[in-house]
């Protein structure tokens, strides 16, 4: 296996020192580059990143002239392309780049990455434990688990690398490559930070802009045009199976489809593949059942966090009563309201900021549902309303900030609400 080429870069400035910007300024600071480290948060917990030679800058106190001086900016994904400092250095010509460029510069290995709106964990997870079955050491990393600068040398070896591509990841690549890149789905998303569906789309995409003709594209089933020059491999939730999956849904059935063609262009046995579908349980706050009480089953999809995701999860649990709303992300609720009606939910649980929205989407669909307020106040309505052999399901349909951390916290709630139960 190939080493990586030398970075060949003496003073960089990271932007953003959360899990993967940190990670970054650590990775750097450890191949002997000069490193300047910026955050907005006064509060970050910066001591590691000191005692190992990173310049931290914190709350806002550093001049725009401070990208002058520096060959590269990397950039963390939450940290908006609208930021002055970021801003600064595309109109000074420094480059700018994701966590992952540096990351994918840093590796040895070629890379399998998937990006899509929904169901990227889950698929990378899939070809991880696909991967696993052969025996051979696997690092899924990326958006997802690990920052990929995170990996140690000395972990490195023959391991296979599955990563996790957000679009706030993807938007600032520039040679990152995916030998294997796999696109899931593309519907609106984000549009708090992207200016519209073309851009999202766009930055999306990217994933495939570097590939060459010996490379694997796949992508859902007509879909249009893309960048690069992979090979294309096209796939729908009809595909044939080495086996079936345990997931629930048709959805993860395309996951798994998708999971499949990227292992086997990976090199992957199709028995190690067989054994990956028929042995993966799936991920916490994925449709993942907390537990059946008084006849009622419980499922928490807290990483639903867009309608796509929560319409998803209505279909695999059609007549639910289901939990929706928290912080808005500029998408429309109309189609979910649909959705709720065709699969026949029993009752909604609207809570958090987007509550009044979803619930006028409702209304005009003739959708049962309760403005709860908050997460306990709903689960205590549904639980009241449900009857033996029904589901109470958390589909929020929207991000989780205006009353949780992230949604995996949320989830967390949820489930420990439900235990008490």
């Amino acid at each position: 296996m190939a080493a990586p080429e030398p970075l060949g870069l003496s003073r960089v400035l990271v932007l953003g020192l959360a899990r993967s910007g940190s990670s970054a300024a650590m990775a750097l600071a450890q191949a002997g580059c000069d490193v300047v480290g910026v955050d907005a948060d006064a509060t970050r917990d910066v001591g590691r990143l000191r005692q190992s030679g990173v310049e931290v800058h914190l709350g806002g106190e550093i001049e725009l002239t401070a990208v002058d001086g520096v060959e590269v900016v990397v950039k963390s994904p939450g940290v908006p392309s609208s930021e002055p400092l970021v801003a600064r250095a595309r109109r000074v010509g420094v480059p700018v780049w994701s966590e992952v460029e540096l990351g994918a510069r840093l590796l040895p290995q070629p890379i399998v990455g998937v990006t899509g709106t929904n169901g990227k964990t889950t698929t990378c997870e899939l070809i991880g434990a696909m991967m696993r079955a052969e025996g051979r050491p696997v690092e899924v990393a990326g958006n997802v688990g690990r920052p990929l600068t995170s990996l140690e040398p000395d972990e490195r070896g023959d391991a296979r690398i599955v990563c996790e591509l957000s679009s706030f990841q993807l938007e600032d690549i520039d040679r990152f490559r995916a030998r294997v890149a796999v696109l899931l789905n593309i519907t609106p998303d984000h549009l708090d930070r992207h200016a519209n569906v073309e851009e999202y789309t766009s930055a999306k995409l990217r994933i495939f802009e570097n590939q060459s003709p010996t490379d694997v594209a796949v992508i859902p089933r007509f879909f249009g045009s893309i960048p690069g020059q992979g090979r294309r491999i096209e796939f729908d939730q009809s595909g044939e199976l080495l086996a079936e999956p345990r997931l629930p849904g048709p959805h993860n059935r395309a996951n798994a489809v998708a999971a499949s063609h990227a292992a086997m262009a990976a090199g992957v046995a199709d028995a190690a593949i067989a054994e990956g579908l028929s042995s993966f349980t799936g991920l916490p706050h994925r449709l993942e059942t907390i537990r059946t009480a008084a006849g009622v089953r419980y499922v928490n999809d807290s990483k639903a966090t867009n309608p796509e995701a929560a319409e998803q999860a209505l279909r695999a649990f059609p007549q639910a009563r289901v939990i929706l709303g928290g912080s808005l992300k500029g998408s429309s609720f109309d189609r979910l309201a649909s959705v709720a009606r065709e699969t026949d939910v029993r009752s909604a649980y609207v809570i958090g900021e987007a509550a009044e929205q979803i619930a006028d989407a409702l209304a005009r669909e003739g959708v049962s549902n309760v403005l709860a307020g908050d997460l306990a106040t709903a689960l205590a309505c549904a639980t009241q309303d449900a009857s033996d052999g029904e589901v109470v399901l958390l589909a929020p349909a929207c991000a989780s900030f205006d009353q949780f951390s992230d949604y995996e916290q949320r989830g967390d709630t949820f489930r420990a609400l439900v235990e008490r139960l």
